[in-house]
Formats: structure tokens, sequence, C-alpha cells
């Protein structure tokens, strides 16, 4: 079997392309959860704690010369250790581990439902006279 021809088996499995799929929505997905966290989160984190609380902007600097207010304004100073976004992508991250739990569990109530589901009920026999006439069609026929 050629190297092309491997190649194309292998992209045709369905998993390779569920994978492929996850990814993107995992990508879309990622945007959804920083625009909740940075958009709806933390501004009530910052109301509850006191205002103006920002996590982006906590940081320590690693060298003498760095002096600057803001996160982005002490990385063009120098190195920092900003642990201020580390905290905000965990946030992120137990966000989504939390959307990610709650989908996957209405998911599977979905499953438990329609396995649960009672068998649809088989039709009802037909009456006796109707019965016997189709055996005797049936038995016509074969003659």
């Amino acid at each position: 079997m050629s190297v092309i021809s491997e190649f194309r088996s292998f992209i045709a499995k369905g998993n390779v392309i569920d994978l492929a799929v996850g990814i993107i929505i995992g990508g879309a997905f990622t945007g959804i959860v920083n625009s909740l966290v940075n958009d709806i989160v933390m501004p009530i984190v910052g109301a509850v704690t006191g205002g103006g609380f920002d996590f982006s902007n906590y940081f320590l600097p690693l060298s003498s010369a760095v002096t600057a207010p803001t996160l982005a304004q002490a990385r063009e100073q120098g190195a920092v250790f900003a642990y201020g976004s580390f905290i905000t992508v965990m946030i992120n991250f137990v966000i989504l581990a939390w959307i990610i739990f709650l989908m996957v569990k209405a998911v599977n109530r979905l499953r438990t439902m329609e396995e649960n589901k009672p068998a649809e009920a088989a039709p009802a026999p037909p009456p006796a006279d109707v019965q016997l006439l189709t055996e005797i069609r049936d038995i016509l026929k074969t003659k």
C-alpha cells in the first residue's frame, strides 16, 4: 500500500474527522469562555472585592528596572512574573471544565431517557375472520 493511499485511508476514518471538528469547535468555544470570564465573571469579582479588581495586571518584576504600573508596560521594561494572567487562565479552565461537565451530564441524561423509553406496542393481531380469509387466500395461491 502506498503512502498516499495509506494517508487517504487514515483521513477518511470517521474518528479523525470527528477529532478535527472537535478541535475547531473547541477553538471557537475558547473565545466564548474568554468573553464570559473577562466580560462577565471578572467584573462581578471586581465589584464584590471592592471594584477595580483585575487579575491581568498582577505581576512581580524580575528586574529592578521594571517600575511600570501595568503588565503591558512592565513587559516593555523587562522580565516580569505575570501570575495574574495565570490566575485568569485558570479561571477560564475551571469555567470551561464546568460547562463541558454540564454538557456531558445533559447528554448522558438524554441517553438514559432514550434507553428507558418504553418500546412501541406491537400492532394488534387482525380479527379472527380476517385471519381465516388470509389463510384461505394463501392456500389458494400455493395450488
